[in-house]
């Protein structure tokens, strides 16, 4: 079979990145053989080929985002069949601790995301890959293998951060910030059905107004300065509820003042830097939570995969790549000028 594959790390994906051929994986009794169709990029694609902040195993096939048919089953394997259309959930978890029997996998000690921290050789961007049976959810008919991996790990993700961490309740005010990136535009959508006043932000004109067209009922632009004067504003100076965070260091101080009493901050990431300071001051006169999340339970995605299947999430593509091309989707990633996911085909070279 075809898998992008990278030997070494290196800053520029094209000088390591290849298309090459590599053995068709032996499956293990509980794992399936999935067709890939579409696989999505994701961030961590990027921190992959760099080896930035952690090394990972190579040689490495990224890809934690796929979709497909399964073409084998284990022998171990009992609810999913030869011919189920599926969608990868990249949590990879013991299954058996304390943290993943009470709900909560996100937090097994023992936890890898697939297609990051797994290998060698063992990720979605190829022609085949395996995961255990747990690992996957089947498609709804009506949900294309495109929409399923673009929306997969940021859907479960944000509705993770939202329901499960902040539980979000009906008429909220909820901050999204970058409300143009994969994380950003499931999170209007999923506020959104929770009928809350959603302020998005992004960092140009055509960003903004395709935030607006996705439900947002307001929008600013995060790279102006004082655009945190501009949300307080936006809300009569009353401070919002909920902050959807994953930007990091550049905005995080101006956030914790943006929100109410009592009010929720909810970090997923922080792509322009970690080392943040915030006013302690906030913190504990205003009795405000702040609260970390990463990816999120196999139930989430299927949650999401179901309201999709409804039409009322819609995933949102920027970019479809031939795998034989589909290098510039890291480049393209890493410049950040896209709106919505990048999606690879691998069985189109």
């Amino acid at each position: 079979m075809k898998a992008a594959v990278y030997r070494e790390h290196d800053k520029d994906p094209k000088k390591v990145v290849r298309i090459e051929d590599v053995e068709i994986p032996t499956l293990k009794p509980n794992e399936v053989l999935i067709k890939v169709e579409a696989s999505a990029y994701n961030y961590n694609d990027l921190w992959g080929i760099w080896g930035e902040p952690i090394k990972i195993p190579l040689p490495h096939i990224s890809g934690s985002d796929v979709a497909g048919t399964v073409v084998e089953v284990g022998e171990d394997v009992t609810k999913i069949n030869v011919g189920d259309r599926v969608v990868s959930h990249p949590n990879l978890t013991c299954r058996v601790c304390y943290e993943c029997t009470s709900g909560r996998e996100y937090d097994c000690s023992s936890r890898l995301v697939w297609g990051f921290q797994t290998g060698p050789l063992w990720g979605g961007f190829a022609q085949y890959t395996h995961l255990p049976e747990v690992n996957v959810v089947k498609l709804p008919d009506n949900v294309s293998f495109n929409d399923a991996a673009a929306i997969s790990m940021v859907g479960m993700t944000a509705w993770h951060m939202l329901v499960t961490r902040a539980k979000i309740e009906p008429g909220q005010t909820v901050l999204i910030m970058g409300g143009g990136s994969g994380m950003g535009i499931a999170g209007i959508q999923i506020a959104k059905l929770f009928n809350c006043d959603v302020i998005a932000t992004a960092g140009n004109k055509e960003k903004m107004d395709k935030c607006i067209e996705l439900g947002a009922d307001h929008v600013v632009n995060h790279r102006e300065e004082g655009w945190h004067k501009k949300v307080r504003e936006i809300t009569n100076k009353e401070g919002v509820d909920i902050i959807y965070e994953h930007i990091g260091k550049t905005v995080f101080p101006q956030e914790v003042g943006l929100l109410k009493m009592g009010g929720t901050l909810v970090s997923t990431g922080a792509t322009t830097g970690y080392d943040s300071t915030i006013d302690l001051r906030y913190l504990f006169f205003r009795g405000i939570n702040l609260l970390g999340a990463t990816q999120g339970t196999k139930a989430g995605l299927e949650q999401v995969i179901g309201w999709v299947s409804k039409g009322k999430i819609k995933p949102v593509i920027d970019t479809i790549l031939p795998f034989s091309n589909m290098v510039e989707g890291h480049i393209k990633m890493a410049d950040s000028q896209l709106f919505g996911k990048i999606v690879t085909t691998p069985q189109k070279l």
